[in-house]
């Protein structure tokens, strides 16, 4: 896995130089093309009745508004980026939209909205959505916006089709770092535990990665926040985990350890499905 391409998603509401710098610094790191994306939606419910002019003439306006966040956007994403970075932009669902565009990058980076943006889906990213169906390994840049160092890394493992490509997903990070955690909670059998985080181990070390595991008892504590609390002694500030989920038709339905990592903005994770 080599991250040639790194896509940044900005959101319409928010500020484009923050998150440009902090995917352009990965892009240096990785020598990667940098792809700046944005996109909001102009949607507004249309009623049956007389009211449905309003609507149009209101979605017209709310179209005319996105057009001139995305043309700031745009321009300040390049006089950060430079010449060598790309843009795209569309009017449409952003999360949906993201996913399609995601196949032109090998690493989609992301990020809660900055704080007073917009709460909307039509105008932010539903980042647990994306994760389930970009097809991508998704960063989701720490609260702060400090790229990861990664030189110490924490993958919160567990033997699942989702972990496996997450640990494959971020080989890039985890060649480089100087020392790779492997952490599985303990759930019924600690020998099973013990022989898959080995041999994730033993993967990781024929790919040059310096690792070491560890079975953790999880009690009656929340599994996410022991990985945090794991990471933050370790000193890490990138946790690798796959992103567990399922569609209940409108919605994602996520494992504990995602939601709770997803709620972690004090940290760099990264999670792939």
């Amino acid at each position: 896995m080599i991250f040639n391409t790194i896509m940044v998603q900005l959101d319409v509401d928010s500020p484009a130089a923050p998150r440009t710098i902090y995917a352009q610094e990965l892009a240096r790191r990785f020598e990667a093309t940098l792809i700046g994306f944005a996109a909001a939606d102009a949607y507004v419910f249309i009623p049956s009745d007389d009211g449905g002019i309003a609507a149009a003439e209101m979605m017209r306006q709310r179209r005319q508004e996105i057009e001139e966040r995305l043309k700031v956007l745009r321009e300040e994403f390049r006089s950060v980026a430079g010449d060598d970075a790309s843009w795209r932009e569309e009017i449409g669902d952003p999360t949906r939209l993201l996913a399609v565009h995601a196949r032109a990058a090998d690493l989609i980076v992301t990020g809660a909205p900055a704080p007073g943006a917009a709460d909307d889906h039509h105008r932010v990213v539903d980042i647990g959505t994306l994760i389930l169906s970009a097809g991508r390994p998704v960063l989701l840049a720490e609260d702060n916006l400090t790229p990861p160092a990664a030189r110490k890394i924490v993958i919160a493992w567990k033997d699942t089709r989702e972990a496996r490509r997450a640990v494959a997903d971020a080989m890039p990070f985890l060649t480089d770092a100087q020392e790779v955690l492997v952490a599985t909670i303990e759930e019924q059998d600690q020998r099973s535990a013990r022989e898959s985080t080995g041999d994730v181990v033993r993967f990781l070390m024929r790919h040059g990665v310096k690792a070491r595991s560890d079975v953790l008892g999880i009690g009656s504590g929340d599994g996410g926040q022991i990985v945090m609390d794991i990471s933050r002694q370790m000193g890490a500030d990138l946790v690798v985990a796959g992103g567990y989920g399922h569609s209940r038709i409108r919605e994602w339905a996520f494992g504990g350890m995602t939601r709770s990592l997803l709620k972690q903005g004090s940290i760099n994770r990264l999670l792939s499905n």
